[in-house]
């Protein structure tokens, strides 16, 4: 099944009290995508994430990864079957060092069990893939915001996924931490991780995403490439506003 998507949901729902946060969202993802999810303030996009890696579960609906139901799995099994995330926001253990935060990620997110030593080499190798290589040893609460961001990335792609879920990984930056954010998440679909991002950068969305998904009041709206997303009159009107992607964001 070589058009299999490696991620996908159909009808996924779920309430809190009397809301629906998310409702009959049919969404998929593809093998080696970036795909975007946006939309306003309370649209349900976290929410699918947490759906997605099992914090929380599904009222109805399902969700599949590379063909298989996961709705329904404890999240450490998700993790282990290939799905990673990060969080919109930074948990990071900050008395640990950066190098042992990463090391939680190989010693007990990987899907096979590696001894310490290889555990160590791989989490030192994708320090220095992350950019943190010089600050191993150092606290991770002592750790600039863009750099938790990286360090939490880090540990992500130390469980081995194939899918990264990144919850507002650009949130809180300077634009040159933006750029370098940028570059950080080309970088990992290149080693073969597909991503699934939420972002509220519109100039990085439309930069790295191939297609762009929008939620609104829990519900999808619409759905394309980024030049279709930014010409689009209903999500103009309830997103984007006067913020249309012109290169001016």
């Amino acid at each position: 099944m070589c058009n299999m998507h490696v991620l996908e949901g159909e009808r996924v729902t779920r309430y809190f009290g009397g809301l629906a946060a998310v409702s009959n969202v049919d969404f998929y993802v593809d093998r080696g995508e970036i795909v975007g999810l946006i939309g306003p303030n309370g649209a349900g996009k976290t929410t699918l994430f947490n759906l997605i890696s099992a914090a929380i579960t599904l009222k109805s609906g399902v969700i599949r990864f590379k063909g298989e139901k996961i709705s329904g799995l404890r999240p450490c099994r998700i993790c282990k079957k290939g799905i990673a995330r990060t969080f919109q926001s930074v948990k990071v253990f900050p008395g640990m060092s950066v190098l042992e935060n990463v090391l939680l990620g190989s010693l007990f997110g990987a899907p096979a069990k590696l001894s310490r030593a290889d555990a160590r080499a791989e989490a030192s190798s994708l320090l220095e893939f992350a950019g943190l290589s010089e600050m191993k040893t150092v606290p991770a609460g002592d750790l600039t915001l863009a750099s938790q961001k990286r360090l939490e990335v880090a540990r992500a792609l130390a469980t081995r996924p194939e899918l990264l879920l990144l919850d507002e990984l650009m949130a809180g930056l300077n634009p040159t931490e933006i750029a370098g954010a940028m570059e950080l998440i080309s970088k990992i679909r290149d080693r073969g991780v597909t991503v699934f991002m939420v972002e509220h950068v519109m100039r990085a969305m439309m930069c790295i995403c191939g297609r762009i998904i929008v939620l609104h009041h829990g519900e999808k709206i619409a759905e394309g490439t980024p030049q279709e997303i930014a010409a689009s009159k209903t999500v103009i009107d309830v997103y984007l506003g006067e913020q249309v992607y012109a290169g001016n964001q």
